[in-house]
């Protein structure tokens, strides 16, 4: 029941982000984005999958690895689709 409770929290969390991501590609509109929340962000899913990987946790590591692809996309969608000034 633990393994379950862990890889379903995982997913959730994982995916939250996409419904952002596709928004963001749909509209090519970044204005609403917070780059440091999702460089934080990055960088945060990045060290679970470290610690997933120190503790060869798989749950973790996936979980969060499906984070940091999702959140680096968006991360770089953020600089394709900024207004400059």
């Amino acid at each position: 029941m633990v393994f379950i409770i862990g890889i379903v929290a995982g997913i959730l969390t994982s995916v939250s982000m996409i419904p952002q991501l596709f928004k963001v590609i749909r509209e090519k509109d970044v204005a609403n984005l917070s780059p440091v929340m999702i460089g934080i962000l990055l960088l945060g899913v990045s060290m679970w999958v470290v610690y997933g990987i120190m503790l060869e946790e798989w749950p973790i590591i996936l979980s969060n690895g499906l984070s940091v692809l999702i959140n680096a996309i968006l991360f770089t969608c953020y600089f394709l689709f900024r207004k400059k000034t």
